[in-house]
This record gives C-alpha cells, sequence and structure tokens, in this order.
C-alpha cells in the first residue's frame, strides 16, 4: 500500500523557492508567524549540494521550522521526514526531525512529536536527518501517534548554541507503509524500494534498502535487467528472477546465498556468474567456500583471477572451490601465444634476460624454450621500460646472447596476474580441459596451494604449472591425472602434469596417466608417497622418458609406495648457471622405498632411474634407493639404474654414503646393489685373488672399499694344510678401477664371502 499512488495523496510539502509564507517559525498552524520576510532566513538559488534551499541563522534555543500544509495521518499509513542540512558558518548546532500532531479539535498532547538529534560536525558537511511518523507501535517508528491525529505540520528543529548558519534542502515526506506491511510476507520486492530493472539507472541504493529491511526475509529480484554501478552486500536471502548488470570491478557479495547457482541465476550466464562467485570469494566477507553445488561450468575463454577480481593483487586467507565441474569450450580464446625473440643471458644474474627483442609482445607466465633452457622454465616478470624479464629459473647453458622462443599456454583457471596467494583449496572440481586448454597456473608467489580429490582431464600442455614461489608447500592428494597425449608415443608427448619451483611439495596418492613428464620438480624437501604414474605406450622395444625429474642436486626428498610405470625417475641439476660442481652440495639427500617399478615392452637398454650431470665434477653422497620392486614385462632390460653422460660423468671417487639393497629385479639382467656380497671360489691356490663386482655396483661406480672378508670353510695352500693368515686387499684395481685383489700371505684357495663398497659409508 502506498497512498501517494493509491490515493494520490501529495504528501512532500512545496520547494522553500516557491515561497516562504508556508513554512512556520512555530508550530505550523493557521496564524503561526511564518519564514517570509524574516530576518534570518532567505532562499538561496543555486547551492553547490542543493540547488535552491533555505539558508537559515538560529537565534532561538529550539529553531522550528514546519510546513503550514496539512500532513495526513492516516490509519495503518507510515511515512518518512527526510531532510538534508549543512552547516556554512558561525556555531555548529544539532538538528532533528519533528513535527506537530493535530486532531479535528486541536493539537494532541502527550505525543512524541521529535525524532533523534543528529549534531552537525563540520562546515560543508551534508547531513541527513529522517524519522517515521505513523500510528502504529511498529520497530523502526520514531514517532508513534496513534489513531486520534488526523494530520501534522512537519520540518525540523534546529538545536544547541545559537548564532550558527545552515542551509536545508526542500523537505522531503514519503509513505513507507510498504516496510511495515511486509511484516506479515516472507519475502521483499526491491521494487518497492525503487528498483527500476532498466539495465540503465543504478539499482544500487534500492538494492540496499531493500536488504536492510528484509530483516530475514527473502530479497525477491523480478523481471528486468537491474544496474548495480558499485560494490555491494546483500546480506538477506535472495531469489533472481530478474537479472543483474554490474562493472568488472564491482563486487557482489551475497551473504545468506552465497553459492554458485545463486550467482548464475543473478547475472543469468554461468561464466559471468562464476566469475562474479569467484571474485567475491576473494572478498573479506564470512564466507571462504565456494560451493559450485556439483554444476557444469561451460568456460569459453581463461579465467583470469587478476582481471575479474583487479582489486585484489594478493591474498593470504584460506579459501575453497569446490564440488563441481568445468568444461571447456574450443574456440580462440584456447590458442597459445608464441613470440620468438632474441635476448642477453648473464650467470651473474641467473634469473634475468636482457636486453629482450620485442618484449611488449612476451606475456607473462610465458614458457622459454631454447638452446641451454632447462625444462619448464616461465617468464616470471616482464619490465618493458628496462626491456627485461625475470625467469623461474636460471639457465644451464652459460652467459651469452641466444633466440628464443616463448610460448604462452592458455589456462582454466589462471592465478597469474596476482602477486601472491597463500592458501587456496580445489576441492572435488572435475576438470574437463578437452585437449583444448591448460588446467590451473599459479600466483609467482605463494603457499599452501591444496589440489585434492579432483580430476583434471586431458589438458592441452599442461596440468598445474608453477611460474615462480606459488608452488611452496604445494599440496595435491587423491587426484587423478588423465592426459590428452595418450594415443602417442611416449618419446611423442610435450605435456606435463606438475612442475614446482619452491620447497617441500606433498603429492600423494594420485594418479597420472600418460603425460610426457608427469613431475618436474625443483627445491628440496619434497614427499611423493603412495602415487601412481605412467607413461607407456603400446610400441614394441619402446623409448620411454622422464616420468619424475629432481632438477637441483641437494633434494632432501622421499619417493615412498609409489607405483612408477614405463618411465624414468632422472635426477638432473638442470637449472645451475653454473653447473659444474663448485662450493655446493652434490647430488644427495634422496630417499627411494617401497616403489614397485614396472616396464613392458621396452628396449633393453632402458633403466628407471638416471642420474644427469648437467656439469663436471659431481658425485653421489646421499641416496638410499631400497626395497623396491623392479620388473620388465614383456622383454627383459640390461639393468635398473645409470649415469646419463649427455653433458658429464660423475666423480667416482667422490661417492659417499650410498645405500641400494634390498630390491627385486625381475627380468632385469645385471642386479645392483652397495654394498654387494660376493661369493669367491679359488679352486687353484694364488697369493693374489681378483674380485670382479664391478656389474653389481650402481651408477658404474668403482670398488672403493671393503667392508668384510669372511672365509667359508678352511682356505687351504697348494698342499691342502690350512693357511691361517688373514689377506690384505687392494681397492681400485683394473682399467675401470672395479676390482679388488686379495693378497694372501701364500697361495691359496677356497672360498670368502666379501662385502665391497662404490663409496665410502658416510
Amino acid at each position: 500500500m502506498n497512498k501517494a499512488i493509491t490515493d494520490g495523496l501529495a504528501l512532500t510539502p512545496p520547494a522553500f523557492e516557491l515561497g516562504l509564507d508556508v513554512w512556520s517559525s512555530e508550530n505550523g498552524t493557521a496564524g503561526s508567524a511564518t519564514y517570509d520576510g524574516a530576518a534570518n532566513a532567505a532562499l538561496i538559488a543555486a547551492d553547490a549540494d542543493f540547488g535552491s534551499c533555505l539558508e537559515m541563522v538560529k537565534t532561538q534555543t529550539t529553531q522550528k521550522l514546519r510546513y503550514m500544509g496539512q500532513t495526513p495521518i492516516l490509519p495503518g499509513c507510515y511515512l518518512r521526514v527526510t531532510a538534508r542540512v549543512k552547516a556554512i558558518s558561525g556555531n555548529l548546532p544539532s538538528v532533528r526531525i519533528a513535527g506537530y500532531a493535530m486532531s479535528g479539535s486541536g493539537h494532541v498532547g502527550g505525543l512524541v512529536e521529535v525524532g533523534s538529534e543528529t549534531a552537525l560536525d563540520a562546515y560543508g558537511e551534508v547531513v541527513t536527518v529522517s524519522a517515521i511518523v505513523g500510528t502504529g507501535n511498529r520497530g523502526g517508528v520514531d514517532m508513534i501517534w496513534g489513531t486520534v491525529p488526523i494530520y501534522g505540520h512537519f520540518g525540523l528543529d534546529l538545536t544547541g548554541l545559537n548564532n550558527g548558519v545552515v542551509r536545508i534542502d526542500d523537505l522531503q515526506i514519503e509513505d513507507v507503509t510498504e516496510a511495515f506491511l511486509r511484516d506479515m510476507m516472507d519475502w521483499v520486492d526491491v521494487r518497492d524500494f525503487g528498483a527500476v530493472g532498466d539495465g540503465v539507472t543504478d539499482d544500487r541504493a534500492a538494492f540496499m534498502a531493500a536488504d536492510a529491511a528484509a530483516a530475514g526475509r527473502m530479497l525477491v529480484v523480478p523481471e528486468g535487467s537491474y544496474y548495480i554501478g558499485a560494490s555491494v552486500s546483500i546480506y538477506a536471502p535472495i531469489r533472481f528472477v530478474g537479472t543483474l548488470v554490474m562493472p568488472v570491478d564491482a563486487r557482489l557479495s551475497l551473504l545468506a546465498s552465497y553459492d554458485f547457482p545463486t550467482y548464475a541465476e543473478a547475472f543469468g550466464d554461468e561464466m559471468t556468474g562464476f566469475k562474479k562467485a569467484l571474485q567475491a570469494l576473494f572478498g573479506y566477507t564470512d564466507h571462504n567456500t565456494l560451493d559450485l553445488k556439483g554444476r557444469r561450468i561451460e568456460v569459453t575463454e581463461p579465467i583470469n583471477v587478476a582481471e575479474i577480481a583487479p582489486g585484489v593483487t594478493s591474498f593470504a586467507n584460506r579459501r575453497v572451490l569446490r564440488n563441481g565441474q568445468f568444461n571447456v569450450i574450443a574456440g580462440p580464446a584456447w590458442e597459445d601465444v608464441v613470440v620468438t625473440s632474441q635476448a642477453s643471458y648473464a650467470t651473474s644474474a641467473p634469473n634475468t634476460l636482457t636486453n629482450v627483442a620485442n618484449i611488449a609482445n612476451i606475456p607473462v607466465g610465458a614458457r622459454v624454450s631454447g638452446t641451454g633452457v632447462g625444462r619448464e622454465v616461465y617468464v616470471r616478470a616482464v619490465n618493458i621500460g628496462a626491456g627485461s624479464l625475470t625467469l623461474s629459473q636460471p639457465f644451464y647453458g652459460g652467459s651469452g646472447t641466444r633466440t628464443l622462443t616463448f610460448t604462452r599456454h592458455k589456462y582454466l583457471l589462471d592465478f597469474s596476474g596476482l602477486s601472491k596467494l597463500d592458501r587456496f583449496n580445489i576441492d572435488d572440481i572435475e576438470f574437463l580441459c578437452n585437449s583444448q586448454a591448460s588446467c590451473i597456473m599459479l600466483a609467482p608467489v605463494g603457499e599452501m596451494f591444496h589440489v585434492r580429490d579432483c580430476y583434471l582431464n586431458a589438458p592441452k600442455d599442461k596440468a598445474i604449472t608453477s611460474i615462480g614461489s606459488g608452488c611452496q608447500d604445494l599440496l595435491v592428494d587423491r587426484c587423478q591425472f588423465l592426459s590428452s597425449e595418450m594415443s602417442m608415443p611416449a618419446q611423442d608427448r610435450v605435456s606435463v602434469a606438475i612442475n614446482v619451483n619452491a620447497n617441500d611439495s606433498k603429492i600423494r596418492e594420485s594418479r597420472f596417466v600418460r603425460f610426457g613428464t608427469t613431475m618436474i620438480l625443483n627445491g628440496s624437501g619434497h614427499l611423493i608417497v603412495g602415487n601412481h604414474w605412467f607413461q607407456g605406450d603400446n610400441e614394441t622395444n619402446a623409448v620411454r622418458v622422464a616420468g619424475l625429474v629432481f632438477t637441483q642436486t641437494n633434494v632432501q626428498s622421499a619417493v615412498t609406495g609409489n607405483y612408477i610405470d614405463n618411465c624414468v625417475l632422472e635426477w638432473t641439476n638442470e637449472y645451475s648457471p653454473n653447473p659444474d660442481f663448485g662450493t655446493e652440495y652434490s647430488f644427495g639427500g634422496l630417499t627411494v622405498t617401497g616403489n614397485t617399478f614396472v616396464a613392458s615392452n621396452v628396449a633393453p637398454w632402458f633403466t628407471w632411474f638416471s642420474v644427469k650431470p648437467y656439469g663436471a665434477g659431481h658425485f653421489l653422497h646421499g641416496l638410499n634407493i631400497s626395497c623396491n620392486v623392479f620388473k620388465v614385462i614383456n622383454g627383459s632390460i640390461d639393468r635398473a639404474e645409470k649415469v646419463d653422460t649427455t653433458f658429464a660423468t660423475l666423480d667416482y671417487s667422490r661417492m659417499r654414503n650410498i645405500l641400494m639393497e634390498g630390491n627385486i629385479f625381475n627380468a632385469v639382467s645385471q642386479f645392483v646393489c652397495n654394498p654387494v656380497y660376493l661369493q669367491v671360489d679359488q679352486a687353484t691356490a694364488q697369493s693374489v685373488w681378483t674380485v670382479q663386482p664391478g656389474a653389481y655396483l650402481p651408477f658404474g661406480g668403482w670398488a672403493r672399499n671393503v667392508e668384510s672378508i669372511v672365509a667359508e670353510g678352511m682356505i687351504a695352500n697348494g698342499a691342502g694344510a690350512r693357511v691361517s693368515g688373514m689377506p690384505y686387499v687392494n681397492v681400485e684395481q683394473g682399467t675401470a678401477k672395479q676390482n679388488v685383489t686379495l693378497n694372501w700371505p701364500e697361495a691359496a684357495k677356497g672360498r670368502v664371502q666379501v662385502r665391497i663398497r662404490m663409496d665410502n659409508p658416510n
């Protein structure tokens, strides 16, 4: 009900500029003094805030201003009286809405006839005061008059100090009955609070007013297009029939209806709704989880978080995206950006490229490839003015100017535009990349990004990409990664499931199917536990490539309880700008235990474990490969491990603290272990026995130490008499330094058990 509409009542008094003879300085009754010609009142034609308005000098303790017209008071009708006031000079008074209750017999006494006071604290500041008058005793009513008064004279009072000058905008009186009648309903219509819904008029104030009036009831947005020009928070539950239009940087926070389906309805489009919901997730609201409610979102372009939430540069509060599906729709938005450019590199500034040609066309997040560049090196930052790029990792190929290729893959979820992101969680999501898009690009800096119970299906190039240290403490739990290259021979695949630049990732209980490379891990402190990754194909005498790659020497990491299928565990230092051994730790700190290694239909020279130094002088110092099973199906291989000497070999004279024991080998021609136990049978008496453990020593190591010699049975001389003396040993014998000689005090024959090491034990 609104009497101004239904009965055509004119509630708002006339503007001051139409004459002050209807504005009383007393109570507004007939015959009272007016401000027409008063010395302390004047009309102002063009105030910057009000336009035409009334200027008044406060000369009385309570300076009254009352409209002399009779504003009707009807049963069940509630009126809001509003005034805008500002102080100009002199003493600062207070202001309040006031009225004078009248019946047919005159003034009705005993009623509250003033609203609350508001102090004017500063000159030129517009202050809005209002009060509600009505017949009922309802919450929010300031002047409860009952049914006796039939009209009132309304205006305002100035109280406090005298001799202050104020300006007053035209008084407004409006029917707000609907705010009280809706107490009997469970919903509030935004149109009743001024929403237009024409897609042009800014309806933000109307939505806020409706939300304020809802008091726990549902807000209803009827058919129409409602423009909201700035960020808004809605506290009431809300239901959309019509849709919203908002600027990109305006945030919609639906505090009682925060879920994807509501946002999709709000904007009439799933992608727009999701972007706005994700934008709100990065707002500091009382929600930390965006629930997709099991819904599927058709994704037509990369979701760039920095673009949809332009006010967010870094974020460190826990947030969760969960329970739904993303489906990539093919289109030109997913095409790679490829730039070829010449640039200079110096090992003295190992993470920087300078004098970069065509730099304006190279985007952040582009993968760098070219001579002397390791795998999964990315552009972390671009400085166009300086002509320089910041790299995620150094080059191994030394200083110089070279031509490089920069490839920017497109990602379904792209966080690279944020400077930092901590504690973001993705839970129970299926990503259908459909060989069109890569999946997730992390922020350049961040900690504790967690992906759990998710399916990452057919990413075009990459599944999870780190372009900086945003992978610090990366957690991946119970996920399935399905490559888009399953039907291709292993050596032709280029996809990468996960790359890591920082420390302490935990990859656990996940399954990776036929990627080009499953994991490329820099940093240390990684735990790779309980996973299954396989990179086989249907080829015969097939080539097998790296599946898990460690890219620094001292990794302090564990690979435990995994199923490692048809791929190589490769250990390199390809991110070292000076790859020759210097003062750093060399290859060490790696534990590989309790895994199942399988290969099928492979060439005999295949190995599961490869150490590949990119510079000279390196060695192993701390490696445990124990209690694993190595098994070949449909064929056999020569051995399980090797040193890849493409760039350099290892320094076997410095090997130490290597344990390789308790492993099981099936269809592997040469068993290896360290230390190795060998039984030596000497049938004819000789003073020097040569022991040849070389084939058993891992990585082609030298026979550097003999831990023990135990005679099995009697050692005898040529005459059959007992030889009581013990032999001394010479290690590192032969051209390959893989033999040991036992030197007896006399020619001897018999059997001994010898324990030999290819390292120093500590």
